[in-house]
């Protein structure tokens, strides 16, 4: 079997350009080169990369007239990437993120080709002093972050796609512009029987932020969290997933302007259109379950 072909693919609102140059400069010192780097600018102008730096090949640059959010600006880099038709598997990497090893690539082609079913690889996310937030590791509870396997989700800042697996189950949910994407593409690729692999050797350094700088924060995670269980799940789990949402959100939010945005959100998801209703099958329940996260949690 041939080695996969890589691509990789950043997206940035253009308020980072030292950030994105560190990026691709480490993208750059990677032993094994990507066959492809796209830069979307997510309702931003982008710079000429090739002038200002010593990259891998050519940086195609896509600049869209409006931001997207992420996940509709990563379904723009997968547009012109089917356009070339000549990638396997894509690295999508925070825009202020950092390879600090040079065979992540590498690493990254050797999972892919020894797995045909391997669809998703997720990243480590560490900070500027090693240190890995729990709500960055894949499980439940206060797991080991440098304990690899197979998981029911992955991390957004950083991981690998099989385009494979995009062309079966689909692209990213644009309208969540924000918010449980990464959740939402994982329980579809679990339910067409990809798997997930949580690969910590696979490190990203990355500024130690909270969700919840984002303004939009507590509206579009209620909204989203309610359009998640609307679309995947079996009936039956829909009020549960959501009524544990609910009371692990006031067990966790001290704000009251964060808790009226969350529930203002949460009545936005019940009413607004969720999208496809495509539930999972109850043996991806089980298979989840198994896992170690029940799609409840």
């Amino acid at each position: 079997m041939r080695a996969p072909r890589i691509a990789v693919a950043v997206v940035t609102m253009g308020n980072r350009p030292a950030e994105v140059d560190a990026l691709l400069e480490s993208v750059a010192k990677q032993d094994v080169p990507p066959e492809r780097i796209v830069v979307v600018g997510n309702g931003c102008p982008l710079p000429d990369f090739a002038r200002r730096l010593s990259l891998p090949g050519e940086v195609t640059a896509v600049e869209l007239d409006e931001n997207l959010g992420c996940p509709g600006g990563r379904n723009a880099a997968l547009a012109r990437l089917r356009e070339f038709g000549d990638i396997d598997v894509v690295v999508d990497l925070d825009d202020d993120g950092l390879l600090v090893d040079p065979d992540v690539l590498r690493r990254v082609r050797d999972l892919y080709a020894a797995d045909e079913r391997l669809g998703i690889v997720g990243f480590r996310i560490a900070d500027e002093l090693g240190e890995t937030q729990q709500r960055h590791v894949p499980r439940i509870g206060n797991s080991d972050p440098l304990r690899g396997g197979y998981v029911t989700g992955f991390l957004g800042g950083g991981h690998a796609l099989r385009m494979a697996m995009l062309d079966e189950v689909g692209d990213w949910p644009a309208e969540f512009f924000f918010a449980h994407e990464e959740t939402d593409l994982a329980w579809r690729a679990a339910d067409a029987g990809w798997r997930i692999l949580y690969a910590p050797e696979l490190l990203l350094r990355h500024p130690k932020t909270s969700p919840a700088r984002h303004a939009i924060y507590y509206r579009v995670n209620a909204r989203n969290r309610v359009w998640l269980a609307r679309r995947r799940l079996p009936l039956a789990l829909v009020p549960v997933h959501l009524g544990v949402w609910v009371l692990l959100t006031l067990a966790r939010n001290r704000s009251g302007a964060g808790l009226r945005a969350w529930f203002g959100g949460f009545v936005e998801g019940v009413r607004e259109p969720a999208g496809e209703r495509r539930p999972m099958r109850w043996r991806t329940v089980w298979r989840l379950t198994r896992l170690g996260r029940p799609p409840v949690v």
